[in-house]
């Protein structure tokens, strides 16, 4: 089914602030701010397991994948496999 689209009307530019209703509203503004805490927050972040684990493959080296290959691991494996491909090609 096909829905006609039209065009939302055209709004009017607001009206400027006179001076002393800038003023005022400045006023109110600076008392609405919340003013900063001394109590120190701390910010905690959890990071998934898999993640963790994406993060240690990512950072081992060379070494480590070749000892992982040679003791039976399938990722280390094939990593090892598509490096020795392209320094072949």
């Amino acid at each position: 089914m096909i829905n006609s689209v039209t065009n939302a009307p055209q709004t009017q530019p607001a009206a400027r602030a006179t001076t002393e209703n800038s003023t005022t509203e400045s006023q109110e503004s600076s008392k609405s701010k919340p003013q900063p805490s001394n109590a120190k927050t701390k910010d905690t972040v959890n990071i998934s397991n898999a993640s963790l684990a994406a993060l240690k493959e990512a950072t081992e080296t060379a070494a480590q994948t070749a000892n992982e290959a040679r003791g039976g691991d399938h990722q280390a494996q094939r990593l090892l496999a598509k490096q020795a491909a392209l320094k072949a090609s």
